[in-house]
């Protein structure tokens, strides 16, 4: 039995993300303020008086954030998709992926302070 997949390659793979990330951007107001959050944190990251370590540690923290608001944003769509009708299911799957965006933000911010309790030789 054929499996009704289409061929794909590493330029049609990478379009289709790219498609995907543009689509985030005009649609998800969430996704545009964890973008705004990973600019303006990263510019505070990088001009502290800490380590290239420290400094590259706090930077790529901020990207846990934006994993996880684009994997709630794919929940909440397949939830749509299914629904547009109330159902205690498509509640509960919507409010488990805003929990595992705000378990995101809560070790980004235990990240921070970690490495910046260490960079500052507070411990």
């Amino acid at each position: 039995m054929k499996l009704n997949k289409p061929k794909h390659n590493l330029f049609k793979n990478g379009m289709y993300a790219v498609e995907g990330f543009i689509d985030i951007v005009k649609n998800e107001t969430s996704f545009k303020w964890q973008l705004f959050m990973l600019f303006v944190m990263g510019l505070v990251a990088w001009n502290l008086p800490i380590s290239f370590s420290h400094s590259s540690i706090l930077f790529l923290s901020l990207f846990i954030p934006i994993l996880a608001e684009v994997a709630n944003s794919a929940i909440e769509r397949v939830v749509d998709l299914v629904t547009k009708e109330y159902h205690i299911l498509a509640k509960q799957a919507k409010d488990v992926g805003a929990t595992m965006v705000l378990v995101s933000l809560i070790l980004t911010a235990l990240i921070w302070s970690a490495v910046l309790l260490v960079a500052f030789d507070l411990v």
